[in-house]
C-alpha cells in the first residue's frame, strides 16, 4: 500500500522536480550502474521500476554507495532487487547524463532466478530484443537491442 502511494507521488511529480530532489541529496554528482543481463536463450533481463514516471521498464542497477566499487554496486544491486548473482561482468559503457551524473554499464550473465525482492521494483521480466516493453527509455531500448545483435 505504503509501495502504491510513493509511486503515485513521486510519478506525479515533473521530471525537473524528481531531478532536483535527487540532486540536492547529492550535491556534487551522482554515479549510477546498471547491468544488462542476457540469459541462454538470448533474453535480457528488465525490471518495472516503481520510483520511474511512465517509462519505467528498463535495466536493473542503481547508485553507489559512499566507497562501494562499480562492479561490487552492480552486484548488490542486481542481489537485492531481484536475488540473481552475476557472472562476467564487463563493462559496456561509461556516460555523463545531465552534465552531473555519471552511469556506467556493464554486460553480464545471471546465475538463479529473477524475482522481485525489493519494494523500489514492480515486477521483472526476460524479453527478447523485439519484444521489450513499451513503456521503456528509446535510448536504453537502442542500446539493449544493438547489444544483443552483437
Amino acid at each position: 500500500m505504503l509501495k502504491k502511494i510513493v509511486q503515485t507521488i513521486w510519478r506525479g511529480l515533473p521530471p525537473s522536480f524528481r531531478r532536483m530532489i535527487v540532486r540536492a541529496t547529492q550535491p556534487t554528482f551522482t554515479v549510477s550502474v546498471a547491468a544488462i543481463i542476457v540469459n541462454e536463450k538470448g533474453e535480457v533481463l528488465l525490471l518495472d521500476h516503481v520510483l520511474r514516471s511512465r517509462l519505467s521498464w528498463g535495466a536493473p542497477g542503481g547508485f553507489l554507495a559512499h566507497g562501494e566499487q562499480p562492479v561490487a554496486a552492480v552486484r548488490r544491486e542486481l542481489r537485492e532487487e531481484t536475488g540473481i548473482e552475476i557472472t562476467g561482468a564487463e563493462l559496456f559503457r561509461v556516460r555523463t547524463v545531465g552534465g552531473r551524473h555519471v552511469e556506467i554499464m556493464f554486460r553480464a550473465e545471471a546465475v538463479g532466478t529473477a524475482t522481485v525482492k525489493s519494494r523500489e521494483i514492480n515486477a521483472v521480466g526476460w524479453f527478447k530484443p523485439g519484444e521489450m516493453p513499451k513503456n521503456m527509455n528509446q535510448s536504453q531500448r537502442r542500446l539493449v537491442e544493438n547489444l544483443l545483435k552483437n
